[in-house]
């Protein structure tokens, strides 16, 4: 089954609690934190774009990298009318080409647990390329703890239009929780369903960090980030060295 497939047109609508003001607000602390000028920015597994959108309303240059060609269309759509607006790319992560260096680069709403453990260590290679000597690496995941307390769980998210159930499960060997998602969007007086499976991988703290130092990252801190109504949420934060 696809991931962010027929999910893509209606993840906004879905997930329109997300403090993406606050993602935009923490990465500002870090660029004044890290001092020197931040202006053109990455946002790997950008999705929708909603938070690439934010940061060009303040000022900066983006390019937008995702692998599903549906958010990216959504991405473009809603990037319309922005000047300049964010450049999006069509990449997976551990293949990222760009054209030149950013100033820093930020996954953000856990992209970085859609990477499978065997790929951690390339796609940080290719961000140290494409990230400048004293730019900023910015991150946040679930914690494996988050993941495995999802295990047989349901859940549901719903608007008047469509209707969103997925269920988790844990898997230990392969050390990730795969739940699958069912969308059933409303066709004039029936209901059309569509499925997705997602995986979400539970990658240890102390692993990222000797991934990390071993590609050369430095000044390295992961903390907790609790955003009103969010738990078990890790904040990491490297700089290029």
């Amino acid at each position: 089954m696809n991931c962010y497939g027929p999910l893509a047109g209606w993840y906004d609508r879905l997930t329109g609690d997300v403090p993406y003001a606050r993602f935009a607000d923490l990465y500002e602390a870090e660029f004044a934190r890290a001092g020197g000028e931040f202006r053109l920015l990455l946002d790997l597994c950008c999705g929708t774009g909603t938070l690439s959108c934010e940061m060009t309303r303040r000022g900066y240059e983006l390019i937008g990298v995702d692998a599903s060609e549906e958010m990216l269309m959504e991405a473009r759509e809603k990037a319309a009318g922005l000047s300049p607006a964010p450049l999006y790319l069509c990449q997976e992560a551990a293949g990222l080409d760009l054209y030149g260096t950013v100033d820093a680069a930020y996954c953000s709403l856990e992209g970085i647990n859609y990477l499978p453990p065997e790929e951690l260590d390339q796609v940080f290679r290719r961000l140290r390329l494409f990230i400048r000597p004293g730019g900023l690496l910015l991150f946040d995941l679930r914690s494996p703890a988050f993941l495995r307390s999802m295990d047989g769980g349901t859940f549901v998210d719903e608007t008047e239009d469509v209707l969103c159930l997925w269920r988790g499960d844990f898997d230990e060997e392969a050390c990730c929780l795969i739940y699958g998602m069912d969308i059933f969007t409303r066709q004039g007086g029936l209901w059309r369903r569509d499925s997705e499976e997602h995986l979400e991988y539970a990658h240890e703290p102390e692993r990222l960090r000797r991934l990390l130092e071993g590609h050369g990252f430095t000044d390295l801190r992961i903390t907790p980030l609790c955003f009103e109504g969010d738990t078990e949420r890790l904040f990491v934060s490297a700089l290029r060295g």
